[in-house]
């Protein structure tokens, strides 16, 4: 008896997901497959319905609430509140449950917000109409009733609906053109294939009438791989077996083009389909400002509980005496008097820790959030970074990392397309030496692109002209380009060539189009691919037709493609080109050396280079290598492997014919960019998959490397010659031994060091052997660490995040940055810190994995030195004032105990603890973080070593936090104790009240509290407009409006009695102390008071040891203020020099100074400062000499004279 019916039932219905088989099968029309073949089992796969939304109607408030309560500050701050309800508290309930609504709705408002948007773009998009066949017939329906197995109709310029395999086209040789924008941001036409079997079906009976099903793997986010096969039943015969591959499936998100109608089969669906698995939510990243935000709590937690548990022994110790009990408007009962003494004791420790409890700032995160959240926008609306070539300016996918971009202290950057503009263009080729360079000059004449390959042969003497034909052929025959003739594409003319349409090239890959316009340019021209026949127009206008057998797609892993064509003559030809890496090593015969030195002495002027090469075959190797790749082609499990191995076996004993070179030019300001950054502190890597010599040109190109750079080489060719061990450590002898004579001497040599892939994996390698030669990262750290530029080539796409991973990993966990433009670069984006995508040409993969997208490589320099500098200033700024501005709030509340028998009395209003965080001192803070600009941005573009003041958190250290905390102590101090020396001496009035005899004013509790926090909150919000240096309207308006409002407030809560309230203290009470001339007087004396000591401080450390900012911002005032002052002539010097050997100085009006720049510190420049006399470094201080490897620019302080 069979059972695998019901054994598969029970595996498929009885398991756990991770028990579910590898592969799934999919019947085309939900067809039964045909008596005597396999047992139909329907699967159920879910529905066509994408959903991206977070929350429904029905789960938004319980699972927004846990999502919010999982922070520990608004924990803390519900703890708190239950804890009033529970037990009798010194403040109302409302005091602590007022602002945590206020926290929690707005957040709430905020992300339900956002999440409705998700929702209508999810419903707009599940109820687009698509068609597909039923009994023979075309039906409408709605995107989100697809189901696996469903066949669906497209026609042209429609996107794909779900995953589907493409069973025919409207085009005879079953291809459909398709673009992936929406999914990769490629806008090149993609070629798709159907089917063999199906791709004649034309009409809808046609397709209806299919018996096939699909085994394929089960959905997997790869947008480049797919493995699967298709059985096709016909007529009781046995099923045709076809493979299914990455070049059969149209992913959801695409778009048809060129192609009237296409029919396809759904394979995977909703949020099984590869679009919907790329978009899965990524790693949360942290920022340190976060890290040290957390940090900071933990410290002013232990602070509170601290607080609370002195206040509670002293409250015992106090009350030890039997003459001393709880005062008596503490309104305790007998039974609650009664109670144990250690119920009571806990009892009072939790009603000191509500009373003390706003130390902890819970207004702050959603201070930080909305910063966050607003200050992204000035990145985007930034008129600066946008590209009018693109269209697009910066976008920002996270706004948690702002702050982090002025941090960076790592750059990791890609080379191709990101460096580099990704714009090929072809310079010219060898054939066995002979060099072949497009519009060459031959008498005087530059050559048209249509002369004969006779002509333009640069090379001395005929050779043979067999690989010449050939080597053009190849190159002709061994891509991927598409021709296309419309006069319109995408709405877009092109091609057009005196009023009549003419062919151009598309392709995925800007090389692949550079090499064919090459060869169209020397004499040969690819014309199209028609009915799998590839024609080329050679250099005597003659049509030659090849018939395409197979093409060996290029892969990261082998760096090469190949074709296998039959000539008209019925000759088998493998065509392969690569780099010269994956070439040479299976090169049997051909002119090697000459080929080989070429191609070194191009990759050195910084072109990008490929090898040609070609195999004859015979039928029977022909036969041998279809029957490899196509068993390799149909297996479902490790075809890749297979395939790789089928690969590796036909891709051997090559002939060698030459070599091209492609320029990929620098891109614009690279350079200085790239100069900026290490101004700034930056230590800046390039890793590439490039060959070292190109990419060692282009870091000279872009000032990554300079001319007097000693370069340091950890190459595979190096550690071939002695052990990766020697040379590890003759690397590090060398730069400990330089790094401890830059410690004796001025001049200091400037290392570079190049590693390749290989030698890369050798030395992340764990060693088995243990100590011996084992931990070669340490080694290999400890190099780079003294190495100003490193430059990694040939890095495979993992290796690049690996190196970004042991950089965070090392003993200064460094805060990274990657930028990069391609898919290969994903990883390392996603590894760093700060992940940015450039808006490039190989597709946008990157930026859409990226926190930050730009749209050139330039635009970094102002993404960090501005925005970075400027986002950190102001959120190091917030945080510090929200612990400074809630340490003067709540310690003179501790104070206050020790003068009411720690009994718990509030020290402030209700009102007061309620609308401090919200109201009174919110708004000026959260202006501040979004318009402070401490120094204007032209300053910090020009001055990069700015960014070096803010580095490494300065500004969230430990002793920067403890002087703001002691800062807020001691104004707290003064807020009190001064408010009480005022009530010193008292008299009792004829009616019976306590009034002060020096301030005439009516003494009690509410009046002593009301006078301190007047006094807080003048002061406070003073201490913020004394920090702010970049002054508008609107900081006008909220600093001095939020202290109108605290007033006006006031008298509105203390001149009304307000009937829903069941207590009148603050009656009159702001109003009768304002009437008080002495009260005045000393609110303005403890103001000043309290503001002095760091006024004090920040004059002292500006005057004694300023920062390269605080010069900045002096320079900045000399300049607005001093511009119409009249200077001496003959006293402002402008001393500019040049990037030559020799520089002159202009002294004066008619002084001239020549200088040569070997010299280390010219000594005649600084006699003619010292006026003759021998001069001193020390007087130099005010001036900015600014010395590099190639020249040097003197500039004097103050306006600068052109003379």
């Amino acid at each position: 008896m069979d059972f695998t019916l019901l054994r598969n039932i029970i595996r498929r219905f009885c398991v756990g997901e991770e028990d579910w088989p590898d592969s799934r099968t999919v019947y085309i029309g939900h067809k039964e497959p045909p008596p005597g073949a396999e047992a139909y089992i329907p699967q159920r796969y879910p529905d066509n319905r994408i959903v991206s939304s977070k929350y429904t109607f029905w789960n938004f408030v319980p699972k927004n609430l846990f999502e919010q309560f999982r922070r520990i500050a608004n924990f803390y701050f519900l703890v708190i509140f239950l804890v009033q309800l529970i037990i009798d508290t010194p403040t109302s309930p409302v005091t602590s449950g007022l602002p945590l609504f206020f926290v929690i709705t707005v957040t709430a408002i905020k992300q339900g917000y956002e999440d409705w948007l998700r929702h209508k773009a999810d419903c707009s998009i599940n109820e687009c109409p698509v068609d597909m066949v039923q009994q023979g017939k075309v039906v409408r329906t709605q995107s989100h009733k697809l189901r696996v197995g469903d066949i669906v109709v497209v026609r042209e310029d429609e996107t794909f609906p779900c995953d589907l395999i493409l069973l025919s086209a409207s085009r005879q040789d079953g291809t459909c053109f398709v673009t992936t924008t929406s999914l990769d941001g490629e806008s090149s036409h993609k070629t798709y294939y159907a089917v063999p079997d199906t791709l004649a079906f034309r009409t809808e009976q046609e397709v209806d009438s299919l018996h096939a099903i699909i085994e394929c793997e089960q959905p997997q986010p790869d947008l480049y791989k797919f493995v699967g096969r298709i059985n096709i039943y016909k007529d009781n015969e046995e099923p045709v077996a076809r493979p299914l591959g990455a070049e059969n499936l149209l992913l959801r998100g695409a778009t048809l083009k060129n192609t009237q109608r296409i029919y396809a089969v759904a394979v995977y669906t909703g949020m099984e389909t590869k679009m919907a698995l790329n978009y899965q939510s990524k790693s949360q990243k942290r920022s340190a400002v976060e890290k040290s935000m957390n940090a900071f709590l933990i410290v002013y937690l232990c602070i509170l509980i601290s607080k609370a548990v002195i206040n509670t022994v002293l409250k015992y110790a106090w009350q030890w005496s039997p003459d001393r009990d709880e005062p008596g408007y503490n309104h305790r009962t007998e039974n609650e008097r009664q109670r144990h003494v250690v119920i009571r004791a806990f009892t009072d420790f939790l009603a000191f820790m509500v009373l003390f409890n706003y130390i902890i700032p819970v207004s702050m995160y959603v201070t930080v959030e909305m910063q966050k959240f607003l200050g992204s926008y000035f990145i985007m609306w930034d008129e600066e970074m946008f590209d009018d070539e693109l269209g697009e300016g910066a976008q920002v996918n996270t706004s948690d990392l702002n702050e982090e971009l002025g941090q960076v202290e790592y750059v990791f950057t890609d080379k191709t397309g990101t460096l580099t503009e990704n714009n090929m263009e072809f310079i010219e080729c060898c054939v066995d030496g002979n060099v072949y360079v497009p519009h060459a000059i031959c008498n005087g004449q530059i050559l048209s692109a249509a002369s004969s390959i006779d002509m333009i042969d640069s090379s001395p003497g005929g050779y043979r002209r067999e690989h010449e034909d050939l080597f053009f052929r190849a190159l002709c025959l061994c891509h991927t380009v598409q021709v296309k003739e419309e006069e319109t594409v995408d709405g877009i003319k092109r091609g057009i060539h005196q009023g009549r349409p003419t062919s151009f090239y598309i392709s995925s890959s800007p090389d692949e189009v550079a090499l064919v316009e090459g060869m169209k340019r020397l004499g040969y021209t690819y014309l199209r691919l028609k009915d799998n026949f590839m024609e080329i127009l050679n250099k005597d206008d003659e049509i030659e037709r090849f018939q395409l057998l197979h093409v060996l797609n290029f892969d990261s892993v082998r760096r090469r493609m190949s074709v296998i064509v039959k000539s008209s003559s019925g000759e088998y030809l493998l065509f392969c080109k690569g780099a010269d890496s994956s070439i040479f090593p299976r090169v049997v015969s051909g002119k090697v050396e000459q080929v080989k030195a070429r191609v070194e002495q191009n990759a050195v002027e910084g072109l990008r280079t490929l090898c040609v090469a070609y195999r004859r075959l015979s039928e029977s190797e022909y036969e041998e290598v279809c029957h490899q790749l196509t068993d390799a082609k149909l297996a479902l499990q490790d075809r890749e492997q297979k395939l790789a191995q089928a690969y590796d076996t036909i891709e051997r004993d090559f002939v060698l014919l030459g070599a091209t070179a492609v320029e990929d030019r620098l891109q614009e300001k690279a350079a200085d960019t790239i100069e900026s950054l290490h101004k700034a502190g930056m230590k800046v890597w390039v890793l590439t998959g490039d060959k070292m010599e190109t990419a060692a040109a282009t870091c000279y190109a872009s000032k990554l490397f300079r001319r007097s750079t000693q370069i340091l080489e950890l190459t595979k060719k190096r550690t071939e010659e002695q052990s990766l061990h020697d040379v590890l450590f003759e690397l590090n002898r060398t730069v400990l031994r330089q790094r401890s004579i830059s410690g004796l001497s001025v001049d200091c040599i400037d290392f570079g060091l190049i590693i390749d892939g290989a030698t890369l994996s050798a030395v992340l390698k764990p060693n088995p052997e243990g100590a011996g030669h084992g931990n070669y990262r340490e080694i290999f750290l400890d190099i780079c660490r003294n190495c100003s530029a490193v430059l990694c080539c040939r890095m495979a796409p993992l290796q690049k995040a690996q190196i970004v991973k042991l950089i965070k990993a090392s003993k200064e966990h460094p805060i990274t940055l990657a930028i990069g433009d391609g898919a290969n670069d994903v990883s390392m984006i996603l590894e760093a810190h700060v992940g940015i995508g450039i808006m490039g040409k190989e597709g946008r993969q990157a930026a859409r994995n990226s926190d930050y997208a730009i749209p050139k490589f330039k635009h970094l320099k102002k993404m960090l030195l501005v925005h970075g500098h400027y986002y950190y200033i102001r959120i190091a700024e917030l945080v510090q004032y929200f612990f400074y501005k809630n340490v003067c709030f709540i310690f003179p509340q501790f104070l206050y105990q020790f003068f009411c028998g720690f009994s718990q009395q509030p020290l402030y209003d209700t009102a007061y603890l309620t609308l401090y965080n919200i109201s009174f001192t919110s708004l000026p803070i959260l202006l501040y973080s979004l318009v402070e600009q401490h120094v204007s941005m032209d300053t910090l573009k020009r001055d990069p070593s700015l960014y070096r003041d803010i580095a490494k958190n300065s500004l969230l250290r430990w002793p920067v936090f403890l002087y703001w905390t002691c800062l807020g102590v001691f104004d707290a101090v003064i807020f009190f104790f001064g408010a009480y020396f005022l009530f010193d001496n008292t008299t009792f009035t004829s009616n019976g009240q306590l009034m002060t005899t020096n301030t005439q004013m009516m003494f009690g509790n509410w009046t002593f509290g009301t006078l301190v926090f007047t006094v807080l909150v003048f002061t406070v919000t003073l201490k913020l407009a004394l920090d702010t240096h970049h002054w508008t309207w609107i900081n006008h308006f909220v600093i001095w409006g939020s202290l109108l409002f605290y007033v006006i407030f006031s008298l509105l809560w203390g001149g009304i009695i307000w009937p829903f309230l069941n207590y009148q203290r603050m009656y009159y009470v702001f109003m009768q102390m304002l009437s008080s001339g002495p009260a005045w007087l000393s609110i303005i004396l403890l103001i000043t008071v309290s503001l002095l000591p760091d006024v004090i401080k920040k004059v002292l450390c500006r005057a004694m040891c300023p920062t390269a900012t605080e010069r900045a911002q002096g320079h900045e005032r000399l300049s607005r203020g001093g511009g119409a002052e009249s200077t001496p002539h003959s006293s402002r010097r402008s001393y500019k020099g040049t990037s030559r050997d020799s520089s002159h100085l202009h002294l004066g009006a008619a002084e001239t100074l020549s200088l040569r720049t070997s010299d280390p510190l010219p000594q005649k420049l600084l006699a003619h400062l010292g006026g003759g006399g021998r001069a001193d470094l020390c007087s130099l201080s005010p001036y900015m000499l600014r010395l590099s490897g190639a020249g040097f620019a003197y500039c004097a302080p103050g306006p600068e004279t052109s003379v």
